[in-house]
């Protein structure tokens, strides 16, 4: 392995010329800050300058499959491995994790902090008819959020506009929404340590297996898509999944925090 990202290393050191390729990205990694850190360190070492599309993972898998893109960089894996199954994608790679949350008002009018996994958390929000903000788009936070209701046996939408609330935004965008009205809000942590207009709002729930929030990388596939620059996506992905990106991501921190953590093999 250690042989493997030596050659990577040598063959980014080697391309001098910069070639441009647009990432289909879910909007945590760049509510996060990620991207304006990791982007240059990307085209310093290898000169593929990478403009980012965030949008949620839904639409950036839709985004790709129309291939108005050459890396999707997402964080819903069933989607993900059929947009390689179907054809689109090259190969996908484990890149990073973190977790999902849930925030909500300092007050906890369903008692959150009592919450004995996040199926009783789900639960006790229903049940309290307290407001919750979901982003309902089709993103892989909305996707997540989605099993998890399932699992509580909860069909949220049977109180939508009432104390279900559908933002169909981003995850900054729901969250202000959450913070403003004083609803509970499922978000992953980078985007949520990142955030800047926290108010009364507060990490009330965390820490259950079924939270956790694995992020793919998978260049497009020439097959599908001609178009797609596939030198540089590769150069792009590669570098990700190197030693060097993965110390790069390792080392990005917010308030001293460390929001996303490498787990390429």
């Amino acid at each position: 392995m250690k042989r493997f990202f030596t050659c990577v290393a040598l063959a980014f050191s080697a391309h001098t010329h910069a070639d441009t390729i647009i990432v289909q990205s879910t909007t945590s990694t760049q509510n996060s800050g990620l991207y304006e850190y990791l982007l240059p360190l990307v085209e310093r070492d290898t000169g593929v300058q990478a403009n980012v599309v965030a949008v949620g993972t839904g639409q950036a898998i839709k985004n790709a499959m129309r291939c108005d893109g050459d890396v999707l960089l997402v964080h819903a894996r069933p989607a993900e491995e059929k947009f390689v199954a179907d054809g689109y994608g090259d190969y996908r790679r484990d890149l990073m994790y973190n977790d999902f949350v849930i925030i909500g008002p300092k007050a906890d009018p369903a008692n959150l902090a009592q919450a004995s996994d996040v199926v009783d958390a789900m639960q006790r929000i229903q049940q309290a008819g307290a407001k919750f903000a979901s982003r309902g788009d089709d993103s892989g936070t909305h996707k997540k959020e989605r099993t998890l209701w399932q699992a509580a046996s909860v069909d949220p939408t049977e109180g939508s506009g009432q104390w279900y609330l559908e933002t169909g935004s981003g995850m900054g965008a729901t969250l202000n929404t959450g913070v403003s009205l004083g609803a509970y809000v499922l978000t992953d942590r980078a985007t949520w340590i990142a955030f800047a207009n926290k108010q009364d709002g507060t990490l009330l729930f965390e820490g259950d297996s079924s939270l956790f929030n694995q992020y793919g990388v998978i260049p497009v596939s020439p097959d599908k898509c001609p178009n797609v620059n596939r030198e540089a996506a590769e150069t792009f992905a590669q570098w990700l999944l190197s030693e060097t990106g993965q110390a790069a991501i390792a080392g990005y921190r917010v308030d001293g925090k460390q929001l996303f953590f490498p787990n390429a093999k």
